[in-house]
């Protein structure tokens, strides 16, 4: 008879070397940021179909749906006008006050809206969080990427009521792009941190409207920023100027109308403050979320 030669039987592997095979790791222990970031980078697809549906979900109730993406910011822009245009006369000494103020209206809205979905995407997704294993970082990435898609639709009125109300297009207006890239980035950020604040302190999204509002108020959306100058000590008007709404607010006005920068701040030190500002909190937020990626969905 021919013998039969078995072979031997592989040698049994150890869970280690299982669980790196599978790309599994040990519950409870946070990624290292570069295979965190790996494995966000592999949820892009999700993130971008997360936001879109979080969109359409939004308007599916409304009669006139995805309208209201422009519709909204433009009755902002109506009521603003109509206060402080028409009666408080802020709009003194500014050329194209409508153009003017819808471009401070909209940019602001875009980073409004980030903050108050994000200070609600990790309790308003429990369910998803504790049910699957994904980075949720996507959460408040995706609520970015939402609405980033609105704004889009916002820019392109906003670029119409420019033409209507009689300004020229401009090679300045590709300005635009360069602003609202780092506006997202920064909105970006924001939305990180803004999550793992809320994610803790659930009443956070009662009070966040209030520091919207003052922040608002504080971004120089319904009047010229020469005022602060003239009615606030230095000390204060230093403070305001680096605001970083203001800032992107200013350099989209720079692009689309050509209005010079504040007093005192070249536009060059403008675009540096707009820099600094997505560079920090965007590369902040992330670390900060991050760090807090194991407490997300306990207790």
């Amino acid at each position: 008879m021919a013998e039969v030669l078995l072979a031997e039987p592989a040698p049994l592997r150890t869970p280690a070397e299982l669980a790196a095979r599978h790309r599994l790791r040990v519950a409870g222990v946070t990624p290292s940021l570069a295979a965190y970031t790996r494995e966000l980078w592999r949820y892009r697809h999700f993130i971008a179909a997360f936001g879109s549906a979080k969109n359409a979900a939004v308007f599916a109730t409304a009669r006139l749906g995805q309208i209201w993406q422009v519709l909204t910011p433009l009755s902002n822009a109506v009521v603003y006008y109509l206060i402080f245009g028409v009666v408080l006369k802020t709009s003194h000494g500014i050329d194209n006050f409508t153009a003017y103020l819808c471009a401070g209206v909209f940019l602001f809205g875009y980073t409004q809206q980030v903050v108050l979905a994000a200070v609600r995407s990790i309790p308003d997704h429990l369910g998803l969080i504790r049910a699957l294993q994904f980075p949720r970082a996507s959460l408040p990435v995706a609520t970015t990427f939402s609405q980033l898609q609105q704004m889009g639709a916002s820019v392109a009125v906003l670029l119409a009521i420019i033409l209507i109300t009689g300004e020229p297009v401009t090679a300045a207006w590709l300005l635009l792009l360069p602003v609202l890239a780092l506006q997202t980035v920064f909105n970006t950020g924001l939305a990180l941190a803004i999550a793992r604040l809320g994610a803790k302190a659930t009443d956070l999204r009662q009070l966040m409207p209030f520091v919207l509002r003052t922040w608002l108020y504080a971004s120089g959306v319904f009047y010229s920023v020469d005022l602060l100058d003239t009615h606030l000590p230095t000390a204060v008007t230093v403070t305001l100027q680096a605001n970083p709404m203001l800032a992107y607010i200013e350099l989209a006005r720079y692009a689309l109308l050509e209005t010079p920068p504040p007093p005192g701040q070249p536009l060059w030190l403008t675009w540096t403050v707009a820099t600094a500002w997505s560079v920090g909190v965007g590369l902040g937020g992330y670390l900060w979320f991050w760090r807090g990626e194991q407490e997300y969905g306990r207790g």
